[in-house]
């Protein structure tokens, strides 16, 4: 005979048993999911023995060619990163040509030709040898007397004509730290007159050009010596007798840096700027 049980005890006993089958739900659902997350790992692990090791990769370093890389690039150089000037102590590469010996013309690189063959015509020697008025003889601050470059250029017109002389250059020429050099062949009337090494200094190399030119004007004077050209300028007899007469000694004050100092200067001259006239002491 069947056992009755109370309804309230029946409900306690569903309500246990529906616990125990969420409980058992909930087991097995833990399982399940431990089972997916694990089963890649082992079958990661379980896999891993049916391959060898396979050993790394291994570069061979390609070798390029130095000349084909193209270099990096460079800012272009300033004005003030370049070389104002490059080594000139060689010369300037200017010499003159050399001609060959069976040519007609007259190489003055290296020739004497017509050197004292003979005496320059009466005219031509009172031209050279005429005295220099004292109106054209000017005075350096220092005290030194000298005859402007372009008026020995009018003494030999005047002997010779335009034309009937010229200045041979017989080497090239030299540019050194500060100064310049080259020598000069003197030829009139087509035969060596004289022979002189001109020099001028300069300050700057952008200033090699104009002493160049005078450098060869110091070549002329050179050469015009031997001419007996302001020969006078050479005698100290001349010299102190036109200082005496001609020249004088003042003080003079820099308008810029104020300092005052003694030069000369013509006695029919005045002082011109930078300096101005001034009293020493003062």
């Amino acid at each position: 005979m069947a056992t009755s049980i109370p309804r309230a005890a029946r409900s306690v006993l569903s309500r246990a048993s529906s616990v125990n089958s969420f409980k058992v739900f909930r087991s097995d659902v833990s399982a399940a999911t431990a089972s997916r997350l694990l089963s890649p790992v082992s079958r990661s692990f379980s896999t891993c023995h049916r391959f060898a090791a396979t050993a790394a990769p291994t570069y061979a370093r390609k070798n390029v060619d130095p000349a084909k890389v193209a270099p990096p690039p460079s800012k272009q150089d300033s004005i003030d990163d370049q070389s104002p000037i490059k080594d000139m102590t060689n010369g300037l590469a200017d010499e003159p040509l050399i001609l060959d010996e069976g040519s007609r013309q007259v190489d003055w690189t290296r020739s004497y030709h017509g050197l004292s063959s003979q005496a320059f015509s009466k005219e031509a020697a009172d031209t050279l040898l005429a005295p220099i008025p004292f109106d054209d003889v000017e005075v350096k601050p220092d005290g030194i007397i000298y005859l402007p470059e372009i008026k020995y250029r009018r003494i030999l017109n005047k002997a010779f004509g335009p034309g009937g002389w010229g200045l041979a250059p017989r080497g090239e020429t030299i540019v050194t730290g500060k100064s310049v050099t080259r020598e000069y062949a003197l030829v009139a009337n087509g035969r060596l007159v004289s022979v002189a090494r001109g020099e001028q200094d300069y300050f700057s190399p952008e200033g090699i050009p104009t002493a160049t030119e005078g450098c060869k004007s110091n070549a002329l004077m050179r050469c015009c010596k031997d001419l007996g050209v302001a020969s006078e300028l050479w005698d100290p007899r001349y010299i102190r007798k036109f200082m005496k007469d001609k020249a004088k000694q003042v003080w003079v004050e820099h308008v810029v840096t104020k300092k005052k100092k003694q030069i000369w200067l013509r006695k029919d001259d005045e002082v011109r700027y930078p300096f101005k006239e001034s009293k020493y002491g003062s």
